[in-house]
């Protein structure tokens, strides 16, 4: 028994290591050149008489990041925008739709239009931790250090804090504001504004960059379909009207570039971090009166229609790294070192001598060749002319394909014949455009070798957690054999992109046939009449309506669902609040209960019915203050976050719950909470004293064993916590996964069931409140939930909770089914003794009598097992083989396909969401909550 559980806790103890192991290899940074960029010597100054670089066409930049700002926010004909759209038609703005590689998230996104590179998939994480350091670009070349080292340089900053982490100590002046705290639209925007008019008068600054957060807040809130983004639109219009108005006006801006632009798009469902068409096209807009130069004859309609998949192209598609040199030629000074980027063609003609296009894009062409040479160090990228017909001949590989592009410009630079400089400019774009799409595409700089190790020790995990199932799977079942096959299926599925992408099509359907499996063998012991009534039929019922609220997945996201039907919104939206109400209204009535119970003195039940019905209104009355007030809350959250879901409500209760203040109100469900926990707590442990007291006077057929009245508790308590994390649309899942919960006791599963049961469920659970493999999905919107500010390990816990609140249930849930504690014949026998059952059952058939005699053998079995260690040790090796194979499964499929097209837009993030289900649910949850929970069942 001993050496059984040392060899499971050092399994899972490997879990963690094995993840770490192979993420230090998959996500290493990558290297970078450190220093500043100068204006060095091209090579061809005396024969194109170069003396000096091209002269500066602006002074100072102001720089407008809003966050989210997908391209028909701006360009589309519903925008809010026009005042930019005017400045589109007048020839003073030139548009582009700027494409944002995965993953579409704040911080690899800032680092990509600053440094003009392609950031590393580990600011994923970086992202989400606001107090790291590690990821500062303070060391490295940013057109903000090069802006900052010109004489005067002085930078000012207002917005998301993430520019303050990437930059310490770079701006003169900054007020930074949380990104992540996504339920506020106003303050957050607000904040930034109320700088604007005091620094537009200053003349200190040659920078100031502006990021806004409120757009982006709505989306993860309310999509961007919200009332609220079309007025947050006209916000944002009317802020570029007054920092251009101040352009035109001041003296001191009148050579000042405005750049107005998004950081990443959204999706249908208002988040980021994937790479559906929405989230990789943001706007970008060139502002300023000296555009009219060279707008003349391009294209000034506005609005207009999109183009390309999702109808998210607009205008001329460029990529967000073309940023840095673009701004680098237009405000003089040198591109920085790691830029990947193309200067956009469009602004070549703002000189009107050829040779100055050609030496700003040499300059741009030579900084790139440096880096294309430190990742082909065996290829020739000099500067002599040679022999091209000959050495790029045939097949060539991409590395030498760049050479042989390069040798073309050193060609035409070198001929001396009168050519056109556009001929010149095009051979530069030539080598250009394909260095940048060969450098961006280039695999990752992989530790192979931790990669293995990695894997290795997972499969090390695996194979000590199996050595502990021995003794249960070398008895074959159909039981073992169904979950044997659902592991083996699941790994090999790991290794298709599409599967990983609609993983949630392989839970339903192995969780519909499992419930049919259930069925089929119910059945074969004991025939049913009303088979349709079935506990295994009504599992399938139920989750047929469970997989159909949330359309869930990338390939249908946008396809009909239960929650976006009309039949839960608009003035329909009564009915959700109906059943949001039934669901609150139901836990609390079984918190109710509860604390009636620990009001009743002793172990057993009042003589009289009338003081049981006392004791049931005083609960309720304890109770019902808690659950009225998580009700209030989430209908306030709701109509302050997507108002759209309580048209159906009355004005007269929506006045009211408008002036709750939601960090008060959301503290006061948590503390109550707590203190209703803490209650329950100690007097169910007083019970136990007494019952193990009265246990020695009685000897083993005492009354010894516990009563597991704590551990129902606690789920209800953890169930109307979880509710308050969850968005209110899906509310009512907690009330069909209770109905499942319900008809799973009526099943009478043994263990090993119950294991596949919990680990189907909460799977199941996790993709039916609308989640998915791509990090676009994971929910911030309950991330502040009685939190006034940013605190990571509180808003890191929340946001974890929100949006793995499914698979929290049924984890738990779990734990109640294999220690009986839901049995209906566990309550027959906490409120009867067999006395009681004899009196009350005068008169009744024989058969009534011997069912109740059942259940009560059936609830001291339960009881048994409670105390039996083993059972729940089987549990946590059952759930942990299905962990450590998954995560074995995720990290070989990663490591095979390192160089597969979509290994960061759709294996990196499944890798990622593998960490947080081995770590963070499976360690923290399963064994460590469930093992509490287990523990106190045991009093």
């Amino acid at each position: 028994m001993g050496r059984q559980t040392l060899l499971l806790a050092l399994a899972n103890f490997l879990i963690p290591v094995a993840i770490l192991v192979f993420a230090t290899g998959f996500f290493p940074y990558k290297p970078f050149m450190p220093g500043l960029a100068t204006f060095e010597a091209l090579g061809w100054e005396e024969k194109f008489r170069w003396t000096k670089t091209p002269e500066p066409q602006f002074d100072r930049l102001v720089f407008m990041v809003v966050d989210a700002l997908r391209s028909d926010f701006v360009f589309g004909r519903e925008s809010g925008m026009t005042f930019v759209q005017s400045l589109i038609r007048d020839g003073s703005a030139i548009p582009f739709t700027a494409h944002a590689t995965s993953p579409t998230i704040t911080m690899p996104r800032v680092k990509a239009m600053t440094t003009g590179s392609i950031p590393s998939f580990l600011d994923v994480i970086l992202n989400f931790a606001e107090s790291d350091t590690t990821s500062t670009l303070a060391t490295q070349d940013t057109w903000l250090a090069q802006l900052k080292a010109k004489e005067g340089g002085n930078l000012v900053m207002y917005g998301d804090d993430t520019w303050l982490k990437l930059f310490p100590g770079f701006f003169e002046r900054a007020d930074g504001t949380s990104s992540f705290f996504v339920s506020d639209f106003t303050e957050v925007d607000t904040n930034v504004t109320r700088h604007v008019p005091e620094e537009l008068l200053n003349g200190d600054w040659n920078a100031m960059i502006l990021h806004y957060l409120g757009l982006d807040h709505i989306g993860h809130k309310a999509g961007p379909k919200s009332p609220n983004m079309i007025p947050k639109q006209v916000e944002m219009d009317g802020i570029v009207r007054q920092i251009y108005d101040a352009i035109e006006n001041e003296d001191h801006l009148s050579n000042t570039l405005f750049v107005l632009c998004g950081d990443h798009g959204m999706n249908d469902g208002g988040n980021h971090g994937g790479s559906a068409p929405g989230e990789t096209s943001p706007a970008l807009v060139f502002m300023s009166s000296k555009l009219k130069k060279i707008t003349e004859f391009m294209d000034r309609k506005s609005p207009v229609d999109g183009k390309g998949e999702g109808g998210m192209e607009f205008y001329k598609k460029v990529e967000q790294s073309d940023i840095a040199p673009t701004l680098a030629g237009l405000l003089g000074f040198p591109v920085p070192r790691n830029n990947l980027g193309v200067f956009i063609e469009d602004f070549l003609y703002f000189w009107d001598d050829g040779s100055d296009r050609i030496q700003l894009l040499l300059r741009n062409a030579r900084q790139v060749k440096r880096i294309v040479e430190a990742t082909f160090p065996s290829l020739n990228f000099d500067d002599k002319v040679r022999d091209i017909e000959t050495e790029c001949a045939g097949e060539l590989s991409s590395g030498e394909n760049l050479a042989c592009r390069w040798q073309g410009v050193v060609q035409i630079m070198e001929t001396v014949a009168t050519i056109h400089p556009k001929l010149r400019v095009d051979q530069i774009y030539y080598f250009l455009r394909a260095a940048q799409d060969v450098m961006s595409s280039t695999a990752s700089n992989y530790d192979v070798s931790r990669l293995i190790l990695g894997t290795s020790i997972s499969l090390l995990s695996f194979g000590l957690t199996f050595a502990t199932l021995l003794p249960t799977l070398s008895m074959i079942s159909s039981t073992g054999i169904f979950y044997s096959f659902t592991l083996i299926l699941y790994g090999v599925l790991m290794f298709a992109s599409s599967y990983v992408e609609e993983e949630h099509h392989f839970w339903y359907w192995t969780t519909s046939a499992w419930f049919l499996y259930l069925f089929i063998t119910e059945s074969r012991k004991q025939w049913f009449p009303k088979f349709l009534f079935h506990p295994a039929i009504m599992l399938l019922f139920l989750h047929r309506i469970i997989r159909r609220w949330n359309q869930t997945g990338q390939k249908y996201a946008g396809a009909p669902d239960i929650v976006h039907s009309p039949f839960l919104r608009g003035s329909n939206s009564l009915v959700l609040w109906s059943l949001i109400g039934a669901t609150y209204m139901d836990i609390t009535i079984r918190l109710s209960r509860h604390v009636a119970r620990t009001i009743s003195d002793g172990d057993s039940p009042p003589a009289t019915g009338e003081d049981t019905d006392k004791e049931r209104f005083m609960g309720t009355l304890a109770v019902l203050p808690l659950g009225i007030t998580a009700f209030m809350f989430k209908l306030a959250f709701t109509a302050r976050d997507a108002p759209e879901l309580v048209q159906g409500i009355t004005a007269g209760v929506l006045g009211f719950v408008e002036d709750l203040s939601l960090v008060g109100v959301a503290r006061m469900v948590f503390v109550g909470i707590a203190l209703s926990a803490s209650w329950i707590g100690i007097s169910e442990w007083r019970r136990s004293r007494g019952r193990r007291g009265m246990g020695k006077g009685k000897g083993k057929e005492g009354v010894s064993g516990g009563g597991g009245d704590f551990a129902p508790a606690l789920f209800d308590l953890l169930s109307l916590f979880l509710i308050t994390q969850t968005r209110a649309q899906n509310i009512p899942l907690y009330l069909l996964f209770r109905m499942q919960l319900f008809f799973l006791t009526l099943l009478d599963l043994p263990p090993l069931a119950t294991t596949l049961t919990t680990i189907l469920l909460t799977q199941t659970s996790f993709f039916a409140l609308g989640n998915t493999n791509a990090i676009s999905s994971i929910d911030l919107s309950n991330s502040y939930n009685g939190i006034s500010g940013y605190a990571i390990s509180a808003v890191g816990f929340l946001v974890f909770v929100s949006n793995w609140a499914g698979p929290i249930y049924w984890s738990i849930a779990g734990i109640l089914l294999l220690g009986g504690y839901t049995r209906s014949g566990g309550t027959a026998a906490k409120v009867l003794d067999a006395k009681e059952i004899a009196e009350e059952t005068k008169g009744w058939v024989v058969a009534e009598r011997e069912y109740l005699e059942t259940l009560i053998d059936k609830d001291k079995h339960a009881k048994r097992s409670r105390q039996d260690g083993g059972v729940f040790r089987q549990h946590v090796a059952g759930l942990s083989l299905f962990t450590v194979g998954a995560v074995v499964a995720v990290m070989a499929a990663c490591t095979a396909l390192r160089s597969h097209l979509f290994i960061w837009t759709v294996f990196s993030p499944k890798f990622l969401y593998a960490m947080a289900w081995g770590v963070a649910f499976h360690l923290g949850v399963s064994v460590g909550v469930g093992g509490v929970v287990w523990w106190v069942g045991s009093w």
